[in-house]
Formats: structure tokens, C-alpha cells, sequence
């Protein structure tokens, strides 16, 4: 599976782990930066990741700052993205299984590193449900 990952400073140090811990588990991941903890505006990095998905050209997306918020606004504003917030795994679950997201935004200043690994494993391991939820994730975009 082809993956997208960036994200921003606050989030830089839970990227760079996540990065190693998928391509150590055999995802082939292209990291869209930033490639260092100095300050950045997000959108720089989130956009050209929310692009490559929303293309097809990566099945998914993880994107990491110190809320999620900032990024997950961002992803959202492109048309083929569903992106989700988790601080937990089961949110990643539900996001995948019910909406469908293929982007998952993961609050770096509120969970732990393995908390972002479980949360990405999950996210990465649940399908999309499909029948009642297909007829509500149509409806998403505008």
C-alpha cells in the first residue's frame, strides 16, 4: 500500500517515527515534509498531500501537527478528501468504517508515540463499511 505522510513542526518528531515504523512494517510512504522541527505554515505540505490523494496516487494519507486541527481543516478543503481527527484508535476505526476517510490527522501534543502508532495501524487496517454509510459519504462533498 502507497501512502502520503506529512505534516507540520509541532508534528515533525511523530512523523519522522511513524515514518520509519510503516516502511519497518513494509508500506512504501512518501513523506511530503517538513523536513525539520523549524516553524512552517501546514497548508505548504498538507495541500501537495491532499492533491497526491485525492488523485489516487496514494491510497491514504497521515498527516500529524500539534492539534490536527490546522491540517485536518486544510485536507478537508479539497474534494476527494475525507479527512478525521483521532486521538484514539477507535476514532481512526470509525472514521474508516463509517466515512470512509482516507486521510487521518493525529493531534502530536495530545497522545503518546505509541498511541500514533495504534491509532495508524488501525486507521490503515480497517475497511470501509460500506451499504447505509456509502449513501451518507456521497452527500459529503459539494
Amino acid at each position: 500500500m502507497k501512502l502520503a505522510i506529512g505534516s507540520d513542526h509541532a508534528g515533525f518528531e511523530y512523523k519522522q517515527m511513524l515514518l520509519e515504523w510503516l516502511r519497518d512494517n513494509g508500506y512504501e510512504v512518501q513523506d511530503f515534509g517538513t523536513h525539520s522541527a523549524d516553524s512552517v505554515d501546514y497548508p505548504d505540505y498538507v495541500h501537495p498531500l491532499a492533491t497526491a490523494v485525492e488523485k489516487g496516487e496514494f491510497a491514504l494519507g497521515l498527516l500529524l501537527c500539534g492539534s490536527a486541527n490546522g491540517v485536518c481543516i486544510t485536507a478537508n478543503k479539497h474534494q476527494g478528501i475525507r479527512a478525521a481527527i483521532a486521538w484514539e484508535p477507535e476514532l481512526a476505526t470509525l472514521a474508516r468504517q463509517h466515512n470512509n476517510a482516507n486521510v487521518v490527522c493525529i493531534p502530536a501534543r495530545f497522545v503518546s508515540q505509541e498511541t500514533a502508532r495504534a491509532i495508524t495501524s488501525q486507521f490503515l487496517n480497517t475497511a470501509f463499511e460500506g451499504g447505509r454509510h456509502q449513501t451518507r459519504v456521497a452527500k459529503i462533498s459539494c
